[in-house]
């Protein structure tokens, strides 16, 4: 089993690599907007779990400048993730709003707010 996982873990970070989308062509005060807007927001995941490359690909369409934190990778963003929205699981965005954090898990959801919110 851990042969077959490592493979599509292969896989699915080639096809990453290949495949990944372009970024829209923003003029610089729009791109500008856009990463001050998104400075309070991080996305937990994984490299090669396909849901997150779903959602990394969503947040490049739109030329959003997400920071990504790896939690297979650093022992501390998965303890943060843990604590913070209360299980280890991935996609998960993170967003700083007021001095509060709102986690929020599944990548559908994650995407239609990203959609929603820098439309």
């Amino acid at each position: 089993m851990s042969v077959i996982r490592w493979l599509l873990a292969r896989v699915i970070l080639l096809v990453d690599f290949l495949f990944k989308p372009s970024k829209p062509k923003l003029s610089s005060e729009k791109q500008q907007a856009l990463d001050s807007a998104t400075k309070d927001i991080s996305l937990y995941q994984y490299a090669a779990c396909p849901f997150c490359v779903k959602v990394r690909w969503a947040a490049r369409r739109q030329g959003l400048n997400i920071e990504t934190r790896d939690a297979k990778r650093n022992k501390n963003f998965a303890e943060e993730l843990e604590a913070g929205g209360g299980k280890l699981k991935v996609p998960c965005l993170r967003i700083e709003k007021d001095g509060q954090s709102t986690w929020m898990y599944e990548s559908s959801d994650i995407i239609s707010y990203l959609q929603e919110q820098y439309a």
